[in-house]
């Protein structure tokens, strides 16, 4: 007879005991996906660590829970059982939850506490604001704080409890996953088209043209080295490591440069210069595994998935 024929408390207890929720977390993604890799890109993980959760679940229980076929992962008899158990225990965390927030005001809404992102400037300053109103009137409980930065607040050492970055993590106790593609080009205000004239080919942008980029010793980001992309060996002379200020620059006529198109296509005095020559960059949504599940952390990710589909147009302009 199998371990898993005993009592519900008796199991859940050893259960509890044994195993790692994240893992369970994990079963239960293969389960209902029915395939591995595609469980892991729903929940933005890589499918390595998936795999790598899944064999430490089936050595902690010494049961192999799925048989590998064609169309993907299939529930052994175990993982039928495990499952059973998995899901119970899910609704249970979910109803502790929910009695929690139906006492007092609290009813009103369950999510509450600081919940810190790090991010980009650009995302935070010119895409984020003008939509996360929307976020604290259905959570008026939880402070969200944005950190701007260029680089990484490590979730690891618990700098923040989120961070959206231009390169995947590779290492580290981290979920990563793709929040979406976005586009940039380069772009000029009116005035400086009347004085300079418009170049006509990238090549172009190499005699006469003054460019407006970031400090290359401040630049430890391959994806911002944006000029490279339209022609080698373009350099800036009017430089700044902040691309707000970048921005202010090409809009107040001093030069061409390359900027977000969720920005830039809201400013009604620059102009595209190759709007075919478009810039594809990635942002990523990381979280530290032992807090992806906490409540803020989820409303947070989910809501911020949501919005980017939305807002896909402006992200990603034809």
């Amino acid at each position: 007879m199998s371990r898993y024929a005993t009592s519900t408390c008796d199991y859940a207890g050893w259960i509890m005991a044994q195993l790692n929720w994240n893992d369970l977390q994990d079963f239960l993604a293969i389960a209902r996906a029915g395939k591995l890799a595609s469980a892991a890109e729903a929940s933005g993980v890589d499918p390595t660590t998936m795999g790598r959760r899944l064999r430490r679940l089936e050595q902690t229980l010494g049961e192999r829970l799925f048989e590998q076929t064609r169309e993907g992962q299939i529930p052994t008899e175990a993982g039928e059982a495990l499952l059973a158990r998995a899901e119970a225990m899910e609704r249970a965390a979910s109803g502790i939850g929910d009695t929690i927030g139906k006492s007092g005001d609290a009813a009103m809404d369950s999510v509450r506490g600081t919940l810190r992102v790090a991010m980009p400037e650009g995302f935070a300053t010119a895409f984020l604001p003008a939509h996360l109103g929307e976020l604290a009137d259905l959570h008026p409980r939880l402070t969200i704080d944005l950190a701007v930065t260029p680089g990484l607040l490590n979730p690891t050492k618990r700098e923040a409890d989120m961070a959206i970055v231009l390169s995947r993590p590779r290492a580290g106790p981290l979920i990563a996953g793709k929040l979406t593609d976005y586009a940039l080009r380069l772009y000029a205000s009116k005035a400086y088209l009347v004085r300079h004239g418009r170049p006509d080919t990238p090549a172009a942008l190499a005699r006469g043209h003054r460019l407006v980029g970031y400090v290359p010793d401040l630049l430890h980001m391959p994806e911002l080295r944006h000029l490279d992309r339209l022609h080698p060996g373009l350099e800036p002379t009017l430089r700044s490591s902040s691309i707000n200020a970048q921005h202010n620059l090409v809009a107040a006529g001093a030069g061409l440069g390359v900027l977000h198109c969720f920005s830039a296509d809201n400013d009604p005095d620059l102009v595209a210069i190759f709007p075919d020559e478009r810039i594809t960059r990635t942002y990523w949504l990381v979280t530290h595994r032992d807090t992806h599940q906490l409540e803020r952390v989820q409303v947070f990710r989910n809501w911020l998935l949501r919005l980017v589909r939305r807002q896909r147009g402006s992200l990603m302009p034809e």
